[in-house]
């Protein structure tokens, strides 16, 4: 196993053009959880490159040639011997043990409780991030985002191999059975859907246990592959279903439908933001913190927009909504209503204007 860290401890970390994120390390240790290709090896990567090269040790626990038992009986000798500050343990499982250093920095998909680590969280590219890799911050930008989504990695695969991309990926990091509730999740996106409904439609086409479907749906919401948005004032109410990238609509199902795609866009905007939100009927997004409603109204005019208002009023009236911001894919303008402010904003403008 020593041979095996003397190689790794040597070997130079080579990393193409990193483009910057929203999240940045200095020297705490961290734990940082994230779906696959979210980005979470680049930005270690990135953060060591700063670093002086026999100061570090970045080990893949994923990597074949790992023996758990031996790695753990010879990395923390290992680690002193070599003066090593900073040790990386990417794909991090409970069976590696944890060593003494001065920076220990895992990554992994689901959260460990390691109090002593500094919890980061990285999602998919949100719109602003998005925009270092394009040429052109107009029009063709936002279409490029619908294309591509948020994978930092689906810049570099062609239009023609996209979808078998990402299901080879999905099918690498998932359960059979996290497989097809995503799937299914899929095809809902946006809309109202509990466990056991999807528990109801996936036992009329293979054998499924109600507790192994149940655990499975928690495992992959913990992850952050899916994501539940919860009714304003009832919360036992069925839950929206959010993907976790609009790329996996593509896919995973040939159906289009492209106001739940955009629906699920802005949540994930408001996700990243760190933004409470809420939903009702009629009522997209509910944001109490500001008393404010976001809805997604991508092809929206002022005739449209004013029969809306007519439908949620009563809402407006009742949690004193100050503020209506109608989320379109290129109409701007501004209604007045005795209630609150309301105006329409292009996506574009809208996810990089906080």
């Amino acid at each position: 196993m020593e041979i095996l860290l003397e190689e790794l401890y040597k070997i130079d970390i080579n990393l193409e053009k990193f483009h910057t994120r929203k999240l940045f390390l200095d020297k705490d240790s961290y734990q940082i959880n994230g779906i696959t290709q979210s980005g979470k090896t680049k930005l270690v990567k990135n953060y060591l490159l700063g670093l002086k090269k026999s100061s570090y040790l970045y080990i893949d626990c994923k990597d074949l040639r790992i023996d758990k038992d031996r790695l753990n009986k010879t990395l923390g000798n290992f680690c002193t011997n070599n003066k090593i500050s900073t040790l990386v343990l990417d794909n991090y499982t409970p069976s590696v043990n944890i060593v003494n250093v001065a920076q220990l920095i895992i990554c992994c998909e689901v959260h460990y409780e390691l109090d002593f680590l500094t919890t980061l969280k990285l999602y998919p590219l949100d719109y602003e991030e998005f925009l270092t890799y394009e040429y052109k911050y107009d029009s063709t930008a936002l279409n490029h985002f619908f294309k591509l989504g948020g994978f930092p990695s689906m810049h570099k695969v062609s239009s023609d191999e996209r979808a078998l991309y990402l299901q080879k990926i999905l099918k690498n990091n998932l359960t059979s059975t996290e497989l097809e509730i995503l799937i299914f999740c899929t095809k809902m996106m946006a809309q109202k859907i509990s466990p056991y409904s999807i528990y109801e439609r996936l036992k009329q086409t293979q054998k499924i246990s109600k507790n192994s479907l149940y655990m499975a749906f928690e495992l992959l919401s913990s992850k952050g592959y899916i994501h539940q948005l919860q009714k304003v004032a009832h919360p036992k109410a069925i839950r929206k279903i959010y993907l976790c990238d609009i790329s996996l609509k593509s896919a995973l199902t040939i159906e289009k439908q492209f106001s739940k795609l955009f629906e699920n866009m802005i949540y994930l905007e408001l996700l990243k933001s760190n933004r409470d939100a809420f939903y009702d009927e009629n009522i997209d997004f509910y944001l109490p913190s500001c008393d404010e409603v976001i809805l997604g109204m991508p092809f929206a005019d002022e005739r449209i927009l004013f029969k809306k208002m007519e439908a949620i009023e009563a809402f407006l009236f009742t949690y004193q909504i100050k503020k209506v911001t109608a989320i379109t894919m290129s109409t701007e303008g501004r209604m007045s209503h005795p209630l609150s402010r309301v105006e329409m904003i292009p996506f574009d403008i809208w996810a990089i204007s906080d």
